[in-house]
């Protein structure tokens, strides 16, 4: 394989691995907003991980019930 093909196959694989886990990719989100409303400002990536976070688990802080 060459070199690009290598990386891009990695890239690919760890944006798969993200989505199984639940981890949206932060990269897609930024060129989303600063393409489709670009008054807002983009989340940091920080912002991203805990508002993807608690959209997948809410306020209940691991519990189930």
């Amino acid at each position: 394989m060459q070199t690009v093909d290598l990386r891009n196959f990695w890239q690919r694989t760890m944006q798969t691995a993200r989505l199984m886990v639940g981890l949206p990719d932060y990269a897609r989100y930024a060129a989303h907003v600063r393409e489709k409303h670009p008054d807002r400002k983009p989340m940091t990536e920080t912002e991203f991980f805990r508002a993807c976070q608690q959209s997948r688990y809410g306020g209940r802080n691991g519990r189930c019930c």
